[in-house]
């Protein structure tokens, strides 16, 4: 009878603590996690009192690397399934570094030839892509840099554009004025031109030429914001 007694105790015990934790709301269960040394991913932390954990340095509901990093991986894993036709074509390409996310478009394909404006026809499924993904849910507060770059080859001198500066950082403005069009935050962007500065390839080839002539749109980690 003792034995049973245990283990209905044990039973009921159990079917309080299930009950329990479902009626809790995620910031509590989150915080309870963390006060238990090496329960999963969370790490640190032996106390349940709501605020700074020793182990952490910082409150329980900051984790933002973690938040901020698995936002980071949905982006890349959407835009790669968004971008499909034009990754094959190689109108986009997409890649990671240390800024963040990359969403590099094709300056041979999107602007009109020795022009900072946007090709229309051309570019109008692929912006909305990318404001879509831009404007999510997951990107909320989260700041995007719009990055022109161009060749080696230097601008008409009679023409708009005194130098490849000019030029990069008007291509990259051209492209932030069609994203706030399909309803992306300006508030969120920030623009730079590069000019040649930050190749891709080699500037001795056509090929290495037209892989450098790009605007990158980065949707910036929290190091680099």
């Amino acid at each position: 009878m003792v034995t049973y007694g245990d283990m209905t105790t044990l039973l009921l015990t159990f079917f309080i603590l299930m009950f329990t934790t479902a009626e809790i709301d995620g910031a509590e269960l989150r915080m309870i996690l963390a006060a238990f040394q090496g329960l999963g991913s969370f790490q640190g932390g032996n106390t349940l009192q709501v605020g700074k954990l020793a182990e952490l340095g910082h409150t329980i509901m900051g984790l933002p690397s973690r938040e901020a990093g698995r936002a980071l991986d949905n982006a890349r894993r959407t835009a790669i399934s968004q971008f499909q036709p034009e990754l094959k074509t190689r109108k986009v390409r997409i890649k990671e570094d240390e800024r963040g996310l990359i969403i590099s478009l094709a300056a041979d394909s999107f602007f009109e030839p020795a022009s900072a404006e946007v090709n229309i026809e051309e570019s109008r499924e692929v912006l909305w892509k990318v404001a879509t993904l831009l404007s999510s849910q997951e990107m909320r507060g989260r700041k995007f840099r719009i990055e022109g770059h161009t060749d080696n080859i230097s601008t008409d001198p009679d023409g708009p554009w005194e130098t490849n500066w000019e030029l990069s950082a008007d291509r990259a403005v051209n492209v932030l004025h069609r994203l706030v069009e399909y309803q992306v935050d300006e508030q969120q962007c920030q623009v730079a031109g590069f000019a040649d500065t930050v190749p891709l390839a080699s500037n001795d080839t056509p090929e290495g030429r037209a892989y450098n002539r790009r605007v990158d749109i980065v949707l910036l980690t929290e190091g680099h914001l």
